[in-house]
């Protein structure tokens, strides 16, 4: 029996021992002995213990059933003490009826009765030795487990208060052992925390569902840091199985929280590292690496985050004299010149903050406004700012009291020695503290982008200077011709030089004619654009003597073969006995046209290169059948030219291999998808070369691309003056006539005097000098050109007559008078010509008296 509870009356009520007791570990059986010796009664414990039933065990004599032979005399012995009245304790092997071997040791407590008869009985309690034993084990153990364990043991009840607590548990939270009986969790830990595990020990208690590595924090009495506990629950039962309470083992796991976030923080970092190896320096903008550093840095790093340029790095210019990479003063001015705000990041707010502190995040640390994207600024001279672009040091800035940022870490953004900005990381409060190892992931982060944004400023002064090459290569963006309408496009099949090989140029030529080029030099980049130049060059050198196309292209061929010459012999020497070495040779391909609007007839000579294209009006676009000819720079064979009549309102295409050519078609595809493009050339030339570009495939880079569009507008016949004058002094008269009748025809008389002069002068010259009959044009275009042929082969000469000369001044006056003169050979003969402004143009100045009189 366990309790005698009272009732409301004062009774006593007798109930059985509760589930879970000592019983029910412990076998205890009970039997009674008569007065003749035999079992009378046998209790239900009994039958467990022996296996034997009341009704085998009754009328038997217990020390012949249940002892062994060799102990029988001894138990006949005791029993007859028994009887007389005596006590025994004692243990006692007993065996199970139908065995010959004992089975177990019983520890025996047989006491004296009577029976109602008043004769000797006895009453006998039997107790297993071995549960007994195991019982005293497992005491031990637990004792030894739950009082030597290195980990905090609770034992919670079944109402969440502590029924017992280890040495260690009292160790950490003060006290002895016994005195955190009857406390809760609510007197360890915080609030929060204790409801957290209060709620998780009701759950095991109800569940009876284990709950493992379940992770508080707190403090332990007196203590300031913070601690972390794994806790370990399970429900303990009796042995019957009732809940009894609920077990806690609690772990500290301080350091190895600490050790896990520290190889979380550094997973982090390398996860950053990575990211940013991956995003930074993938642009040669420097706008787009800055975005690309707070992409990466925010908010996997810090929760604000900014970055400043230099002013003069963005704008291009150099860096001043011993300041820029200099080891004493390192970046420009000291540390305090222009920065400009280029990128800007914010995990907390999408604007610029300031603190009341004046810590202004979205600017910086170091000033007292905040700083918007774009805005040109200076941080102080002895701001934490301006020290750090000054020392190209780190430094970390605290917030202040009223601040949102806890703390800021200011980078100067160094590459090679060089300071080219400043980048900001900020955590605001309640994120974690800045470590020493955010320090070397701010600083390597900021390194990283400092690389990259010095490699887009070289590459951008690089940029700059070959666009500068370039365009110096190529004629201006609209470029003028008498009786053509021009339009053009360049694509470089490099878009990161932007610069090729591939030109075309529009040549003025005497005459009012107009030499139209395209060309290519085999390769690409800057190497290509050299030698396009050089040759353009050539081009446009040969094109000024007024020379047959063929030819050009035969001198052009011999320039091209003449680049690639063997170096002469004080760089072989340089190079140590190693032999001539030849430098780059050059190969190219090349078509020179000259059209002559006058009679709306153009020459063509090509060097290798893809045909012209034709588009007359209402007719499908044809490839003219222009001999090709070898490369420049091949030499061995001469270049033929072919002559063609070009109609009014025809369309004129040249063009170069990267327009029509890939790796996607071959070149047939190319060209017919060409000529298709061209099927509709009354619309305005530049809408034509747009619908060409953006038909064909020019967006594969893999050549350059120049395309040259010419629309025919030949000189009207009434803009054309032609006379043939004979070989006799009165034409000299005669051809002052024309030009004043002329001139007065197209409103020009402001210009009558001028050509009058200067036409008497050339036709006298070609009575004196020349041969054969004399011809005389005038064209009038943008300008008004006059031309006196005649079937001499004398090239005139300018020279300065001497005081006692009567003549020799004429091509002096006529040099001083006109805007430009000169003189070209044509197959039968020679022309000299000069061209005056119009009068509503800029004009030519009128000669000075000064300029006059240096004639004589």
């Amino acid at each position: 029996m366990s309790e005698i509870p009272e009732t409301a009356s004062g009774g006593v009520v007798w109930h059985s021992s509760p589930p879970g007791s000592i019983y029910d570990y412990i076998r205890v059986a009970s039997f009674s002995i008569g007065p003749d010796g035999l079992v009378e009664q046998w209790s239900r414990r009994a039958v467990d213990l022996f296996g034997v039933t009341a009704e085998e065990a009754r009328g038997k004599d217990p020390v012949e059933a249940f002892m062994p032979a060799d102990l029988r005399e001894r138990g006949r012995r005791r029993v007859r003490e028994i009887l007389d009245g005596k006590e025994w304790t004692g243990l006692v092997p007993f065996r199970v009826p139908g065995e010959d071997r004992p089975r177990g040791v019983a520890e025996m407590y047989v006491m004296p009765s009577e029976t109602p008869s008043g004769e000797r009985a006895a009453l006998c309690i039997v107790v297993d030795v071995r549960a007994l034993r195991r019982i005293e084990t497992d005491l031990a153990a637990s004792q030894a487990i739950f009082g030597q364990s290195p980990f905090g043991f609770l034992l919670f009840g079944t109402d969440l208060t502590v029924k017992r607590a280890n040495r260690r548990f009292a160790t950490v939270f003060g006290g002895s052992a016994d005195d955190h009986r009857g406390r809760t969790v609510h007197d360890y830990l915080g609030r929060a925390e204790a409801d957290r595990l209060t709620a998780a020990l009701r759950g095991v208690l109800d569940t009876g569902e284990s709950v493992t590595d379940f992770e508080i924090v707190g403090a332990a009495p007196g203590a300031r840091d913070r601690r972390h506990w794994s806790v370990n629950l399970y429900r303990v039962h009796s042995g019957s199985g009732r809940p009894i309470g609920v077990a806690g083992l609690g772990i500290d796991v301080t350091r190895r929280h600490s050790t896990a976030r520290e190889a979380a923080s550094a997973r982090r970092n390398l996860a950053l590292l990575n990211e940013a190896g991956a995003r930074i320096g993938n642009s040669l903008d420097l706008e787009a690496t800055a975005r690309a550093l707070l992409d990466v840095a925010v908010p996997g790093f810090c929760d604000l985050a900014s970055v400043d340029l230099y002013q003069g790095l963005l704008t291009g210019d150099e860096a001043p004299p011993g300041r820029w990479g200099s080891s004493h003063d390192i970046g420009y001015g000291a540390g305090s010149a222009e920065l400009r705000r280029v990128a800007f990041a914010s995990a907390v707010s999408d604007a610029a903050l300031r603190t009341d502190g004046g810590h202004e995040p979205g600017g910086g640390c170091c000033g007292p406004e905040p700083i918007e994207v774009g805005a040109v600024h200076r941080y102080p001279f002895n701001s934490p700012c301006a020290g750090a672009l000054r020392t190209g040091r780190l430094r970390t800035v605290p917030g202040s009291g009223g601040d949102l940022v806890q703390s800021t870490l200011v980078v100067p953004m160094t590459a090679h020695d060089t300071v080219v900005g400043l980048v900001q990381f900020s955590r605001t409060k309640g994120s974690e503290p800045f470590g020493e190892r955010d320090r070397a992931l701010a600083a390597e982060l900021a390194a990283r982008a400092a690389v990259s944004i010095d490699n887009a400023r070289l590459y951008r002064r690089e940029h700059e200077r070959a666009l500068i090459l370039q365009r110096s290569l190529l004629p201006p963006g609209d470029p003028e011709a008498a009786g053509l309408d021009i339009a053009c496009r360049y694509l470089p099949g490099t878009a990161a030089t932007e610069v090729g090989g591939d030109w075309f140029d529009v040549i003025e030529l005497p005459g009012h004619r107009t030499a139209l080029v395209i060309g290519d030099v085999m390769g690409r980049g800057l190497r290509a654009a050299v030698a396009m130049g050089e040759l353009r060059t050539a081009v446009r050198t040969l094109a000024q003597l007024d020379l047959e196309p063929a030819e050009v292209l035969s001198h052009l061929d011999e320039i091209a073969r003449g680049l690639g010459a063997p170096i002469g012999a004080q760089q072989s020497r340089a190079h140590k006995g190693r032999g001539p070495e030849l430098s780059e040779v050059y190969l190219a391909t090349c078509v020179y046209a000259v059209y002559d609007p006058v009679t709306r007839r153009c020459t063509f000579a090509n060097a290798g290169h893809l045909p012209p294209v034709l588009v007359e009006p209402g007719k499908a676009a044809v490839l003219l059948d222009v001999p090709p000819g070898m490369p420049l720079g091949v030499g061995g064979e001469p270049f033929e030219e072919v002559e063609v009549e070009l109609p009014e309102g025809a369309l004129l295409a040249l063009y170069t291999d990267g327009l029509v050519e890939s790796r996607d078609h071959p070149l047939d595809e190319g060209l017919s998808a060409f000529q298709r493009a061209l099927t509709d050339p009354v619309r305005p030339l530049e809408d034509v070369c747009d619908r060409v570009l953006s038909t064909l495939n020019t967006g594969h880079g893999e050549d350059d691309i120049a395309l040259l569009m010419a629309r025919i507008q030949g000189l009207p016949g009434e803009a054309v003056g032609d006379w043939q004058l004979p070989r006799e002094p009165r034409s000299v008269g005669r051809a002052r006539e024309l030009a004043r009748a002329q001139l007065g025809s197209w409103g020009l008389e402001g210009l009558v005097d001028t050509v009058e002069l200067l036409v008497s002068e050339l036709v006298t010259n070609a009575l004196r000098y020349g041969e054969g009959e004399i011809r005389l044009r005038m064209l009038r275009d943008r300008t008004l050109v006059c031309e006196v042929w005649d079937a001499g082969l004398v090239q005139p000469r300018r020279r300065r007559a001497k005081d006692t000369d009567e003549g020799g001044r004429g091509l002096q006056l006529v040099g001083l008078l006109s805007s430009s003169w000169g003189a070209r050979r044509t197959p039968r003969g020679k022309t000299v010509w000069f061209e005056l402004d119009l009068p509503d143009g800029e004009g030519t100045a009128e000669p000075t008296v000064e300029q006059l009189l240096s004639m004589f």
